[in-house]
């Protein structure tokens, strides 16, 4: 997630909060400061993309100083075609356009599932997610806390016979994981949150709980995925179209683990018609003291304007507080990689921007600062938006001229 914290803050946040290095023998610390070394030594260059119109060769320190400034950016040296075949269609008229209900119609499916949704079930996971020491996706850590999680989602799983879930690998350590569940068409719905964390003062050496960022919204739509899975299997239901949960990795890199997927999706063909990323969905108190009302912060820039519309729609509907309307820059979370591949995407965060956790990317991400209560709302805005775009017939495709067609 973007990051809004000078470096002297973060510095100061390292060396003044009570840190608990592992021992000095610790295999995974000793392999961390060979890597440091390494790293530093070969001085590898990496293509950054700051705009859609602005790129940069930069090294791995030059990347973190970035981030540690506020700039948002893509590392695109691993995909940098990712989004071509969309600038293709678009200069010829083939685009896809897709126009969304007007409103959520699936009121009576979908209220009786969101009092399954369980607070302390989301507790519970996140504070094992946060016991790993870091998540940071180049370390064994985060591979560690990767493996944690395909095995929690698995359990879940289970109960679903035809249920595709899978890692999918990178390059580094941490692998993504990919939730599958089959609809009668292949039109996928999106759900979508980063399962990494950073420290950007030492990424390699320091603790990075990341509670709220993004283990908040790990956490989140694990629980909306868990009510879902328990309905379908016990109603018998087949959803009119298939709807995925992804937990990245590497978000906190340049978005590197969405990159990977939305490019092969791409290059594919997937038909995805919808995407939602909940990035960091626990902190209020910043709110709450400025004497405004708890909301969701809806994003409104860099996302699709249909989607985000309709999202606004399921909040009213489904959530017990409102939305506030919020902007946080191009390429803020993982949603960019798949609006950059053509597809539909939406964003939505804790607050309005300005009132987001600063505790992110230091050690004092912690549980401590947030609310269960909160992340319970970003729960029921996803298992909604999941049901009703899984479930609808009832919006319209187009290419070119926005004319409509059934889907």
């Amino acid at each position: 997630m973007r990051s809004s914290i000078p470096f002297f803050i973060l510095a100061a946040s390292a060396f003044s909060s009570a840190i608990v290095l592992p021992t000095a023998n610790d295999p995974q610390i000793l392999s961390a400061l060979t890597t440091n070394t390494k790293s530093s030594n070969a001085e590898e260059q990496r293509l950054i993309q700051l705009s859609p119109f602005e790129t940069r060769w930069v090294t791995e320190e030059q990347k973190l100083e970035l981030k540690r400034q506020g700039r948002n950016f893509m590392d695109i040296t691993e995909h940098p075609d990712l989004g071509l075949q969309n600038a293709i269609a678009t200069a010829t008229a083939q685009k896809k356009h897709i126009t969304f209900p007007e409103k959520p119609a699936f009121q009576d499916t979908i209220k009786p599932l969101l009092k399954k949704l369980n607070k302390k079930n989301i507790k519970a996971n996140l504070e094992k997610f946060t016991s790993f020491y870091t998540r940071y996706a180049k370390s064994d850590y985060g591979r560690q806390s990767s493996e944690w999680l395909l095995n929690r989602i698995n359990e879940t799983a289970n109960a679903y016979p035809g249920l595709e879930l899978a890692p999918f690998k990178h390059s580094w350590k941490q692998s993504s994981i990919i939730a599958r569940i089959p609809g009668r068409t292949e039109k996928t719905v999106v759900i979508g949150a980063h399962q990494d964390s950073i420290n950007l003062f030492l990424p390699n050496l320091l603790g990075a709980p990341g509670a709220d960022d993004d283990g908040s919204g790990t956490v989140t739509i694990l629980e909306a995925f868990r009510v879902l899975v328990q309905y379908l299997a016990e109603s018998g239901t087949q959803l009119e179209q298939t709807v995925e949960f992804m937990w990245y990795s590497a978000e906190e890199l340049g978005l590197l683990g969405s990159q990977a997927i939305f490019s092969a999706y791409e290059k594919e063909g997937r038909d995805v018609v919808a995407m939602l990323q909940q990035d960091m969905t626990g902190y209020v108190e910043k709110t709450l003291n400025a004497g405004k009302p708890e909301s969701v912060g809806v994003i409104t820039d860099f996302v699709d304007e249909g989607l985000t519309e309709f999202i606004k729609g399921v909040i009213t509907e489904y959530c017990d507080i409102p939305y506030t309307l919020t902007k946080c820059g191009y390429a803020c979370s993982d949603h960019a990689s798949a609006s950059k591949a053509g597809y539909p995407s939406a964003f939505v965060i804790e607050s309005a921007f300005e009132d987001s956790d600063k505790h992110i990317h230091t050690t004092e991400d912690k549980i401590e600062y947030l609310s269960f209560d909160h992340m319970l709302q970003h729960a029921k805005l996803t298992l909604g938006l999941a049901l009703e775009l899984g479930s609808t017939k009832q919006w319209t495709e187009s290419k070119g001229d926005k004319s409509g067609g059934e889907l």
